[in-house]
């Protein structure tokens, strides 16, 4: 029986979730929204919930202006899962490596990890390095490889949640057995340790999904390998430029006033946003999960 209390904090802190929930669902709600309000109501009458005149011309305009949209959309798909698998792979190896006490060498390994979340290379030497020596520049490995490189949180995150959260009576029993170091990892740590893999999975995909800076720094070419982000960006600073050089160029007023400035905006934001909107749901519970029982040790 709870008593007096303890109802009131139950429902002090549903209210308090209830708002924040709220404060992060409806600027989605607002953006989708606004992505199908007519461009000139838009300017008008401002973001509003119930616009007075819809329409999915910004849509039409992404989609049909010469912009392969959907094929950017393919080289960010197949970007994202690429590239999060291999992620997953290097991080999981090297936190399960670093999860064992015995590791020669480990300390020098931890330090080598930790040192990445305090410092890095730079723009230039990084730039350099992968154009000069890789020789990436205008390839789709430009956007693949500087994502890569192990992320130090994921794998400090990983390694606690193997060293907290999978039991070592079962790893001894399992070495006992007779099994390899590599049985053991893929028969029984790994299958333990789906939570925080669906959890860095998730950071990973985000990350190369929304990754736009290595397509704008190292296609300077090959704009057929632009992911969407690339594209839309690419779109975004068009418009921009015949907004501020309407006056001194040819025709580009009349251009500019086919063009939904502000509508296509909230169209681009949807069209970037929704493949995470609609896979996040699915392994939240994981993503929770994870992130619960991998920080609960250092």
């Amino acid at each position: 029986m709870k008593t007096k209390d303890e109802r009131r904090f139950q429902v002090l802190a549903h209210i308090v979730l209830i708002i924040l929930s709220l404060l992060a669902v409806i600027p989605f709600f607002l953006l989708i929204i606004s992505s199908f309000t007519d461009n000139n109501t838009l300017i008008a009458n401002g973001y509003s919930f119930t616009p007075a005149k819809w329409s999915i011309y910004a849509y039409q305009y992404i989609f049909k202006t010469g912009n392969s949209v959907l094929h950017s959309y393919g080289i960010s798909i197949m970007l994202t899962l690429l590239g999060t698998t291999l992620a997953l792979a290097i991080t999981t190896l090297l936190a399960y490596a670093l999860s064992k006490p015995d590791l020669p060498g480990r300390r020098i390994l931890m330090f080598l990890v930790f040192f990445t979340l305090l410092f890095n290379g730079g723009l230039v030497p990084t730039y350099i390095v992968y154009t000069n020596i890789f020789n990436i520049k205008n390839t789709f490995w430009s956007l693949l490889i500087p994502g890569l490189m192990m992320n130090g949180f994921n794998v400090l995150l990983m390694k606690s949640y193997f060293s907290t959260s999978v039991p070592g009576e079962i790893m001894d029993a399992a070495y006992i057995d007779g099994a390899s170091e590599f049985q053991a990892f893929g028969r029984i740590a790994l299958p333990l340790a789906k939570p925080i893999v669906a959890t860095i999975g998730l950071f990973a995909g985000i990350a190369y999904w929304n990754d736009w800076m290595n397509g704008y720094i190292y296609l300077t070419k090959r704009t057929d390998l632009y992911s969407v982000q690339n594209l839309l960006n690419r779109m975004m600073q068009n418009i921009q430029y015949l907004s501020q050089n309407s006056a001194h160029i040819q025709d580009a007023g009349v251009g500019l006033a086919s063009i939904p400035s502000v509508s296509v905006r909230m169209a681009m934001a949807t069209v970037g946003v929704l493949p995470i909107l609609i896979c996040y749901p699915f392994i939240q519970g994981s993503f929770v999960k994870g992130i619960t029982l991998g920080g609960v040790k250092g």
